[in-house]
């Protein structure tokens, strides 16, 4: 374990105690000595965080630090890596370079060891589709339209190649590995309806909000679908 994670692990330590945890019970707990507790305490100490306490007296956290620097766990740092990486490389262009700058701008806060471990990371991303599955062009117009709540009015090409225009409320997205699902109430439908991105032959974005608010939208589908929270 790197001195990082260990001074993050004590810091969550901490937060779960209200009272004075003793010194032994905190190495215990980390599986370390009690000298190398005393020496963290006094290195999260100089770095501002408010522990109280000393040895053979116990230790509390004051409530409300917070140390930026050790934001991320290791294995907090491994799960956004992986998804940064199938988001590069499965989503399109605009949100995967949106994820690539993300990665970026966790690298320059984390202190040296987890950084060297975001950028060496043997999590990888499999091969997934040649190319850029139809409708992938649409995606971020579609993604302002479920963020800021309004319609879109869309010409919709079934299975069975029936076009119909329709107006829709997207609350949702869903990516699979070669389609792109977005889950709407349908105006002609009145009913959620799960649409097809590389169906979607024709879209606009409109200027009406629609009435409800797209968590309440999102709720009441998982509810019908029998989808759990993610």
């Amino acid at each position: 374990m790197s001195r990082t994670q260990r001074l993050f692990d004590l810091i969550q330590l901490l937060r779960r105690h209200r009272y004075p945890v003793a010194g032994a019970a905190l190495a215990a707990e980390l599986g370390v000595s009690v000298r190398t507790i005393y020496r963290d305490i006094g290195a999260l100490q100089a770095q501002g965080a408010h522990i109280d306490g000393e040895p053979g007296l116990g230790y509390v956290l004051r409530p409300g630090f917070m140390l930026p620097p050790l934001m991320f766990s290791e294995d907090e740092i491994e799960a956004l890596v992986l998804g940064s990486r199938w988001v590069a490389d499965r989503a399109d262009s605009r949100l995967g370079c949106a994820a690539r700058n993300a990665l970026v701008k966790n690298a320059a806060v984390l202190p040296g060891d987890l950084r060297e471990m975001l950028d060496t990371s043997t999590l990888l991303i499999g091969p997934g589709a040649a190319a850029i599955p139809a409708g992938e062009a649409e995606l971020p117009l579609i993604r302002q339209a479920i963020r800021s709540e309004r319609k879109l009015d869309i010409t919709y090409c079934d299975i069975k190649e029936l076009a119909t225009s329709r107006t829709i409320w997207p609350f949702a997205l869903a990516f699979f590995e070669h389609i792109r699902i977005v889950v709407a109430w349908c105006e002609l439908r009145q009913a959620f309806r799960h649409f097809r991105a590389d169906r979607i032959t024709a879209l606009t974005l409109s200027e009406q909000r629609y009435p409800r608010r797209r968590q309440t939208l999102l709720k009441e589908w998982r509810e019908i679908e029998g989808v759990p929270p993610q």
